[in-house]
């Protein structure tokens, strides 16, 4: 039986000299390994109360919302700035060489809920702060991000304030 990892294409390289890019789209492209990445953060959030999943585009997408239809939960799309039709809220977050903006309709979220997060790949956390920032602004309670890959290397735990971090697989580097 494939593990995992055994699904996950590297690139070197990509998108500069040095970097190493996680590319998902192999483990999507086999249904094996589509089904073990859905079973894997799924089990992560086995013991987790919670009543809503949140996910960013594109790719966070293609984990969190499988996982909230198998749970009964409702799913929260984050996406970039002017590609949501009704109110918003914003939260600028850093990239790079620059800064870029995620927004979430302003009534996806109600006071006193309890918010997972789910993402295919956490590297410095940012897109991730962005999306507690907004979930708090909101009156919700993120209790905890699911990420099938985490880049241990560049500290997004260090910008999470605590909150519960699990990935099914972990990288070191870029």
């Amino acid at each position: 039986m494939k593990r995992l990892e055994d699904y996950i294409e590297s690139i070197y390289d990509f998108p500069k000299k040095g970097v190493i890019f996680r590319d998902v789209t192999s483990l999507l492209a086999d249904k094996d390994g589509l089904k073990l990445a859905i079973d894997k953060i799924q089990s992560l959030i086995a013991s987790e109360e919670f009543d809503v999943v949140v996910a960013p585009e594109s790719r966070g997408f293609l984990f969190g919302m499988p996982i909230a239809y198998n749970l009964n939960k409702s799913f929260v799309p984050v996406r970039k700035k002017g590609k949501l039709p009704r109110e918003t809220i914003s939260q600028d977050y850093d990239l790079e060489y620059g800064t870029a903006t995620l927004q979430m309709h302003s009534d996806s979220i109600k006071p006193g809920q309890k918010v997972i997060i789910i993402d295919d790949l956490i590297a410095t956390g940012g897109t991730i702060d962005a999306i507690v920032k907004m979930v708090s602004k909101l009156g919700g309670d993120v209790v905890g991000i699911y990420a099938l890959i985490e880049l241990v290397d560049l500290k997004a735990r260090e910008k999470l304030n605590g909150i519960n971090l699990k990935s099914c697989i972990t990288y070191k580097g870029e």
